[in-house]
Formats: C-alpha cells, sequence, structure tokens
C-alpha cells in the first residue's frame, strides 16, 4: 500500500472511533547523516465517551443527598427540637425535674469515688510524683524473722495474718502479706487523726473548736460519746482523744464530719501518696468495707516523725493520744518489760489489728502492724498477734 493511503487509513480509523480525536502534530527529525525522518506521536487506539458515566453519577449522588437530608428532616431534626432548641423558647413543664449530666456521663462514680469537689464526684488516684508522705527506705530483708513469722502462722491454720515490720536504725524489714488488702476496722482511724492535724495546720480549723454531739452523729460499738447528753459540747482535742483512746466512733464521725466527710480523708489519703487506704462508711464499720494494709500503716506511722509533713506540735499531741489507748491487749502484750508502744488496735469480729511504733528500753525502735483475719471472734487471732509480737520484739532486741 502507499505511504499516503496507509496514513490517510489510520485517520480514518481515528476518526471512526472518536471523531473528537484530531489530527496531531508531526516532527521532523536530522540524524548525523543528514537524514530526515517524520515521527507521528502515539495517540490512543480509542477514548471512551465519559459524558453518561458523568451524567449517571451525578443522579446517584443527588439520590443519596435526598435520602441523607430526609433523614435529617425524619429522625435527627425532631430530638435535636424537642431536647435542645425548644429547651431555649419553652420552659418545661417538669421544672423539679432535672438532669444529673454527671451521672449520665460517669455512671459508676456514684459508687465509686474517693475525692469530693464542687458538689462533684471523682475517683482520684495516689499521688506518685510528688506524695506528701517519705517511702519507707528498705534495705535488706529480715529472712530470719519471716520464717519464724511463717511457722508461727501454720499453727494457726483459720488465721491469716498480715505482717509488716521495719527497723528505724537499719532500714532493714520483715513482711508477710504485708501489700494484701485487709478491713481497716478502727485502725482506720489514724489517717482520720493525721488528716485532722493536717486541717489545723492548714489554717481550716483550730484543736479549740468545737462540736455539738446530736443524735445524728452518735454510733454504736466501742466509746463512751455515745452515751453523752444529747447537745453537749465537744472540743475538737476532746474528740480526738476519745477517738483514738477509747476508739470512739461517734468522735470519729464528728470528726469527719467537721473535715467535709468521708471524701476529704480519701482526697488527702490520695495526696500523701498511699493507693491502698480508703474510707468508705462511717462508723461503725461491721461490714469491713475500709481498707488499708500493713504496709500504707507502716508508712503513715513512719511520716509522724517527718518534719515537712506534720509540725512539732502536732506530733506530741498524736503522740500522746496514741500512748494512752486503753487496748493493751494485743502488740504490747508481747512486748518486753520496760517497752513504750505508740498504737491503734481495730476489732470487727472478722478482722482483728494492731498498728503502732515500739521504743524498747536499750534504744530500738521499730514500727509494726499486725492485721489478721480470723473466724468471727475467735480468740486464736489475739493469741497469735501476741506470739508474733513476742517473736518479732525478742528478734528486733537482741
Amino acid at each position: 500500500m502507499p505511504k499516503l493511503a496507509k496514513e490517510n487509513s489510520y485517520r480514518e480509523y481515528y476518526q471512526r472511533y472518536n471523531s473528537n480525536i484530531q489530527e496531531l502534530p508531526r516532527k521532523t527529525y536530522t540524524n548525523n547523516q543528514g537524514y530526515k525522518s517524520v515521527v507521528r506521536p502515539a495517540v490512543p487506539r480509542y477514548v471512551k465517551d465519559k459524558s453518561k458515566k458523568v451524567q449517571r453519577n451525578n443522579f446517584i449522588h443527588r439520590i443519596v443527598s435526598i435520602l441523607f437530608l430526609a433523614m435529617l428532616a425524619v429522625f435527627i431534626f425532631p430530638i435535636t427540637y424537642n431536647r435542645v432548641i425548644k429547651s431555649f423558647f419553652y420552659k418545661s413543664p417538669y421544672p423539679h425535674i432535672k438532669a444529673d449530666y454527671q451521672k449520665i456521663l460517669n455512671p459508676t462514680l456514684g459508687y465509686l469515688h474517693n475525692d469530693y469537689f464542687l458538689d462533684n464526684y471523682f475517683l482520684k488516684g495516689a499521688e506518685k510524683k510528688k506524695p506528701q508522705m517519705l517511702t519507707l527506705t528498705q534495705n535488706e530483708r529480715l529472712i530470719g524473722l519471716e520464717n519464724s513469722l511463717k511457722n508461727l502462722a501454720s499453727l494457726y491454720p483459720t488465721v491469716e495474718p498480715s505482717i509488716y515490720v521495719w527497723d528505724y536504725d537499719t532500714g532493714n524489714y520483715a513482711g508477710l502479706d504485708s501489700d494484701k488488702l485487709y478491713s481497716a476496722a478502727s485502725i482506720i482511724k489514724i489517717p482520720v487523726l493525721i488528716q485532722l492535724f493536717r486541717s489545723i495546720e492548714a489554717g481550716q480549723l483550730t484543736i479549740y473548736d468545737t462540736m455539738t454531739l446530736t443524735d445524728y452523729y452518735r454510733a454504736e460499738g466501742s466509746g463512751s460519746l455515745q452515751f453523752k447528753a444529747e447537745n453537749s459540747v465537744w472540743t475538737m482535742d476532746d474528740l480526738a482523744r476519745v477517738m483514738i483512746t477509747e476508739s470512739d466512733n461517734s468522735a470519729t464521725n464528728m470528726i469527719m464530719a467537721k473535715l467535709g466527710s468521708m471524701n476529704d480523708i480519701n482526697s488527702g489519703i490520695r495526696q500523701w501518696g498511699l493507693s491502698h487506704t480508703r474510707v468508705n462508711t462511717w462508723l461503725p464499720d461491721m461490714g469491713g468495707t475500709n481498707f488499708t494494709t500493713a504496709e500504707d500503716l507502716a508508712r503513715m506511722l513512719y511520716n509522724l516523725d517527718n518534719p515537712n509533713f506534720l509540725s512539732v506540735s502536732s506530733r506530741e499531741k498524736i503522740f500522746d493520744y496514741m500512748g494512752h489507748v486503753h487496748n493493751d491487749r494485743l502488740i504490747p502484750a508481747g512486748l518486753g518489760a520496760g517497752a513504750v508502744f505508740i498504737h491503734k488496735t481495730g476489732d470487727i469480729g472478722k478482722m482483728l489489728g494492731d498498728a503502732g511504733i515500739v521504743y524498747a528500753p536499750n534504744g530500738k525502735k521499730y514500727i509494726v502492724a499486725i492485721l489478721v483475719n480470723r473466724p468471727y471472734n475467735s480468740p486464736l487471732g489475739k493469741d497469735f498477734i501476741v506470739k508474733a509480737s513476742e517473736i518479732i520484739y525478742n528478734t528486733m532486741t537482741k
């Protein structure tokens, strides 16, 4: 086929399948020998006409948009109007009914909270970066003492003990399930007492502030305040003393109310850096819902001597109260003659405990906390604590 006829046939072929294709310009190239050649650019054999597809897609988009707007009009806008827009123009027919949006957003805060501020509940964790309490420096573990306590525990299969001992001189320690959570019973009065003096030092109240005893504060269980006259007036000093020496539940509830209820105590505990101790119930807590650990108790007792945490005057008051506890039948019963013990006990039937600081006649000083779960009111709990105290005292003072 002649060259010209061949080119014409290609052009007709392209025009037949795509009338939009125009003849493309050709370029002439000359090589090194002087020969000229004509190069025709590449042209697609077939280009689809997309106009129909574009029209079809635009139609589908319109349908989807109409359906979406219809759904907004039918479902979303009436709800928005009735619940949001309408409230701006019309008063509610039930003005006494108000929604608690905090409970809606956080439904568990009603029973899972440990802080309260500006009528709002919070679940607050312990301060770990900058705790207000110092931690105990633990050096060598007293393996021999731990083995002796384990052997003693094996003789009391119905008693489940938690023990922590710490030596002031060496930092050596012994622990037996010391980080296990136990019901605190009346030992929870230690953090209540600490928070009282922290609030006094913050200027929120004084030791001479008074409260009136009413039936609202009377609580069963230990303590003589429940039998005192109605409307009798008590200073914070009086309440703190009977709270510790007599383990008075009524005085404890009055102090907690003065400080801002259980939430104020829990807020302080979190700021101190304690993660396991918490107050969940007003006293008496016969169900055992207030919790602590032997290690938390030891840390609280250790920081009674921390001048950056409590002043000297506050420490003297606290030591005075804790040095005159009436119940001396637990850890004190296992100490040697001449030993001094400042402490606080707890007893709710299923749990018995004692925690404090021992001052031995030879100058030895150590912290001891013993908590035991036992059959309800079983005397085996007391027997175990006394014998454990004796073993600990003989080991620490030899």
